[in-house]
């Protein structure tokens, strides 16, 4: 399981054994979500957050936290999935404690 962030204490990671589409999930304590991201001609042109089966998803403050997150992150995220799916490189974690405005 690759953490590639930590935003404001949500884990930001994918599983080892991925599908498309890209997709990272986010943890927080006993919560759990998904942001699906989907790609037109090289361009993200949608993200979707959805629940994970059996898990509460992020709601309230962690949610709009992540929602934020994604609006400046997604093309690194998904840059890092490329990464490790596709070229097989190690990616880095980033921590990032201060919140985004």
């Amino acid at each position: 399981m690759p953490k590639i962030f930590e935003y404001l204490g949500i884990i930001i990671f994918f599983y080892s054994n991925e599908h498309e589409p890209i997709h990272v999930h986010a943890k927080f304590n006993d919560m759990e979500s998904k942001a699906e991201f989907f790609i037109v001609d090289g361009k993200i042109v949608e993200i979707r957050i959805k629940a994970i089966n059996n898990s509460k998803p992020l709601t309230g403050v962690k949610l709009k936290d992540f929602e934020n997150f994604l609006e400046n992150y997604s093309e690194r995220i998904v840059e890092k999935w490329i990464d490790y799916f596709v070229l097989h490189k190690d990616i880095k974690f980033e921590r990032i404690n201060k919140k985004i405005k």
